[in-house]
């Protein structure tokens, strides 16, 4: 397979049956657009649009999330999950109007030096942005890769160099037909060559497929992945805390959070909750209001 026929015929498809999102609208900024990036992470799009567009209509600049109190900004956030995110975006938002008078600057280095923004979220905003070639490379494109190319279930756990550099070798020159490639490769992963129920019958490139060719070999990698519950961990402890710190309108008793953590394990556990509640205030998520009571930052 020629990784002309494969960009080809991907972006081709992608032309027809491209979702209609609004990060993707010609409209959007570069500023929605790496909202909508930071937002994606590990977060599905169906919860993620509504989540977008509300933020973008209250803070629609980079100054306006600058000036915006953290407490609100982690209340819009809600229940999108790691919700440091949102803390990096307003440090994100700060630097650049300090730093680029309040405009996202151009170019991955530049943007890597954002707090919060790493290679992935750089090379992506640098090509759905501002339309230039990166090597955008997120779970659904090494997917797509690691199959047609490689005959490879699921990519590995971690990013290789020899998969940037294969990645790199896939994407086409000009800057244009790189940065619709990045998008193209991105959409068959997630709807047509997913990680569980693949959809060959509807691949414009199954033909092409490595790893359909040799016979769907299995997951090479499966023993070195870690799945992690939800019920019972830390994640879901300090998940309920903030929740019941957005919904509450002043700082809420210690008493009050170890009664819905307490429900939560089964039983309380005071090392347990104390380690829990000074992460978040580790982390700036949370901040301690008097010697009993917990609320968001100012």
């Amino acid at each position: 397979m020629t990784s002309a026929a494969l960009v080809a015929r991907t972006t081709a498809w992608f032309d027809l049956h491209a979702r209609a999102l609004p990060w993707r609208e010609p409209a959007c900024t570069p500023w929605g657009v790496l909202v909508s990036e930071v937002m994606l992470q590990q977060t599905p799009v169906v919860r993620v649009e509504p989540r977008w567009r509300d933020w973008l209509t209250r803070w629609p600049t980079p100054a306006a999330l600058a000036e915006a109190p953290t407490g609100e900004v982690l209340r819009a956030w809600g229940g999108l999950g790691y919700p440091r995110r949102a803390l990096r975006l307003q440090e994100c938002a700060r630097a650049v109007v300090a730093e680029h008078d309040g405009v996202l600057p151009r170019g991955e280095e530049a943007l890597r030096a954002l707090p919060g923004i790493g290679a992935y979220t750089a090379a992506a905003v640098t090509a759905f942005a501002h339309g230039r070639r990166s090597v955008v490379l997120d779970t659904n494109v090494r997917r797509v890769l690691g199959r047609t190319l490689r005959a490879e279930a699921l990519p590995s756990p971690h990013l290789t160099v020899a998969e940037t550099r294969a990645a790199d070798a896939v994407a086409p020159a000009d800057d244009a037909e790189a940065a619709r490639w990045a998008a193209a490769s991105m959409e068959l992963g997630a709807l047509v060559c997913t990680a569980r129920s693949p959809r060959c019958d509807a691949c414009p490139v199954a033909d092409l497929c490595a790893w359909r060719a040799a016979g769907y070999p299995a997951d090479a990698h499966a023993a070195r992945r870690r799945v992690q519950g939800w019920a019972g961990t830390d994640r879901q402890l300090r998940g309920a805390t903030m929740r019941l710190l957005r919904e509450a309108h002043a700082p809420v008793a210690r008493t009050d959070i170890e009664a819905r953590l307490t429900a939560l394990i089964g039983d309380f556990d005071p090392v347990r909750v104390d380690a829990v509640l000074a992460g978040l205030v580790t982390d700036g998520l949370a901040v301690a209001a008097g010697p009993d009571h917990l609320g968001l930052p100012a």
